[in-house]
């Protein structure tokens, strides 16, 4: 895929929720490769600790391969935690990563989710 893809996605899944904070394209080895904040927040993470995440994504991403022939591949991956909620989409070897603020009901992260299927399944 091509830079513009990566931009497009992200204006895409961007644009289905005002609750979304932040939507990343991360390769294989972690590297953002384009994403989209939300205009009015402060990042939760450094720049250095935001590298650390995004290395994380990559490496789980690659051991996730070794349950795929058994298990099938991962369409999403859902994570709450304290102070935010992320989800995170495979598109081959590359990782659609969305932060949402953590107050949102359960039907809107739903919502969320069943929106950006398609966005997925378009670039895949």
């Amino acid at each position: 895929m091509a830079k513009k893809d990566f931009d497009k996605i992200c204006d895409l899944i961007g644009g289905i929720s005002p609750f979304i904070r932040f939507v990343g394209v991360i390769d294989e080895s972690g590297e953002l490769l384009a994403y989209r904040r939300r205009a009015d927040l402060i990042p939760l993470l450094n720049e250095k600790n935001t590298q650390y995440q995004f290395s994380h994504i990559a490496m789980k991403t690659d051991l996730e391969g070794f349950f795929d022939k058994n298990l099938g591949e991962v369409e999403f991956v859902w994570e709450e935690r304290e102070k935010v909620q992320t989800i995170s989409f495979a598109i081959k070897k590359i990782r659609i990563w969305i932060s949402i603020d953590k107050k949102v009901i359960r039907s809107e992260m739903l919502r969320i989710i069943d929106s950006c299927l398609p966005v997925v399944k378009k670039f895949s």
